[in-house]
């Protein structure tokens, strides 16, 4: 055994001052080993040079020699780390616990490497089996037995001794452990794929998330500047109609002031000439001289020229028109944003445009479909069809095939040359056995056309239309999420009306109605038409 091996008894890794392993372990003249940095801070706090273990007084202070032996065997007993939490500590050190390199199931102790090298060496305990350090060695032997653990038993799947198969389990299956630990490891591997697989797919949606808050951020950025661009615009055709309003009532007031002035100079000349004739007048009144009133009595007798002002006003100027057609060119320039706003909302809602197909299992035995599913009309035969649940039997209704319980969907839909139609979507659960009301406490979310030019929002409480134009195509928008459902007439780029606030739980789907024939004055089909995508 070597030198090193010899001194590992834990006593002599300590220092006798701190009692911890040596750090730079120094000795002394009479040798005596220490700390280097612990004898150093002995002597500086002390009187006198005494050594700490034979109490030798040194008269100088001694030269300090380092010790090359003991700090070899430190330095090799450093690498055996003391044991962390979480790891299994050496059984037998005394002080500092090292974390254990082998556990052995005879003896049921774990050992560090230096308290380990009798099993190593000695040929009465090379036989003893050892493992990887674990605690609680006594849970790896057979309480019943106290025999180690060697066997599963496949019939109760739990491990035993060599005993238990002879004793307790004699019909039992039985493989080594060894062969049962490959099995359920091979097992944790697939489970181990399973749950990587699973991790992955949770980052990839963490990204996609992310990516849909920046998609969001960049979308609400875009949208807040575009609300500032059509707010200043008309913030500043505002502004810009009320300065052009206010200055044509200041002109016409400075027209008005202007004719005022202009009359009241000339009245004030006529009022001057009028005052120098009747001083002249009345001059000749108190004149005695008989001679020079009979003379003068013709050219002052007439009155001077002056204008008849008995017709002659000023009036007020009328602004009313004025205000009435400043706020008619705010409303037109008004429209025309508003017209801009529409056509890039619906540009956007076309976005999500689906390719959707009428539902034949669902179809009122009354309508007519196209053989691609794409038209829809009440004929005036009833067929013969199967009265599957899917399908409507009180109301000539058809579905369409695709349905959405996320996200957003958007479909178009042409309704021209048709006097009455139901157009929207509804969800999955509805009744379609009997005749109801086409409400939203219904499911159903639909707008109408009655009598050719009534058209009509049919809410829990029905709301009638005042559209501008009759719309030609209808486009129908869903945002689930929002809870939202809004219809646009698509070629005049208008917003028609808008379900908000709604809570959606099922599946929705598209919902077409072209209602009775009407003795063919309502024969014109409801045709869903490819959405043309404009940029």
């Amino acid at each position: 055994m070597s030198a090193a091996s010899c001194l590992r008894s834990e006593d002599q890794f300590l220092c006798s001052i701190c009692l911890d392993v040596f750090t730079d372990p120094v000795s002394t003249s009479c040798g005596h080993n220490f700390c280097k940095n612990c004898i150093n801070e002995h002597w500086n706090s002390n009187d006198q040079y005494l050594c700490p273990l034979c109490k030798k007084i040194f008269y100088t202070r001694p030269e300090l020699l380092i010790n090359t032996l003991l700090t070899e065997v430190v330095s090799h007993s450093s690498e055996q780390q003391a044991a962390k939490p979480g790891e299994v500590p050496c059984d037998v050190c005394t002080g500092t616990k090292l974390k254990a390199l082998k556990s052995c199931l005879v003896c049921l102790t774990s050992y560090c490497e230096t308290h380990l090298e009798p099993h190593l060496t000695a040929s009465g305990l090379k036989r003893h089996q050892l493992m990887d350090p674990v605690e609680n060695l006594e849970d790896r032997m057979c309480m019943k037995h106290d025999k180690p653990l060697e066997l599963f038993c496949k019939t109760d799947q739990t491990c035993v001794c060599m005993l238990c198969p002879v004793l307790d389990h004699k019909t039992h299956e039985f493989v080594p452990l060894k062969e049962e630990y490959e099995g359920k490891k091979a097992e944790l591997g697939k489970t181990e794929a399973e749950i990587q697989e699973m991790i992955q797919k949770r980052r990839l949606k963490i990204e996609e998330i992310k990516h849909s808050v920046d998609l969001s951020k960049e979308a609400a950025d875009r949208e807040k500047a575009e609300g500032v661009q059509v707010f200043t615009a008309l913030k500043e055709s505002v502004e810009r109609s009320l300065n052009e309003l206010i200055e044509t009532i200041e002109e016409k007031q400075r027209t008005t002031e202007k004719q005022a002035e202009d009359f009241i100079k000339e009245l004030e000349q006529e009022i001057s000439e009028l005052k120098k004739r009747s001083s002249e007048v009345e001059k000749l009144l108190h004149s005695e001289d008989h001679l020079h009133l009979l003379q003068n009595f013709p050219s002052l007798k007439a009155a001077p020229p002056t204008k008849d002002w008995t017709e002659v006003s000023v009036r007020p100027p009328s602004y009313e028109r004025t205000l009435v057609r400043a706020v008619a060119q705010l409303e037109e320039t008004l429209s025309k944003q508003m017209k801009k706003l529409f056509d890039a909302e619906l540009k956007r809602v076309q976005q999500y445009a689906v390719d959707v197909t009428l539902d034949l299992d669902t179809a009122h035995p009354h309508l007519i479909l196209s053989d691609d599913g794409k038209q829809v009309y009440c004929g005036d035969v009833k067929k013969n069809l199967p009265d599957n649940p899917e399908r409507f039997s009180k109301n000539p209704c058809v579905l369409g095939q695709q349905s959405l319980s996320s996200g957003r969907f958007y479909f178009e839909v042409q309704v021209k040359e048709k006097s009455k139609w139901d157009l929207g979507v509804a969800r999955e659960s509805i009744n379609r056995k009997r005749q109801i009301a086409l409400s939203p406490k219904n499911g159903y979310w639909t707008i109408c056309l009655r009598n050719g030019n009534e058209y009509g929002a049919l809410d829990n409480l029905a709301v009638r239309l005042s559209l501008k134009s009759q719309p030609q195509k209808v486009g129908v928008f869903v945002d689930y999420e929002e809870g939202l459902v809004s219809f646009y007439d698509v070629d005049a780029a208008a917003l028609i009306y808008s379900f908000t606030g709604c809570s959606f739980t099922e599946k929705l789907y598209p919902f077409f109605c072209p209602c009775t024939n009407d003795g063919g004055k309502n024969s014109a089909p409801l045709i869903i038409c490819p959405v043309n995508q404009t940029v």
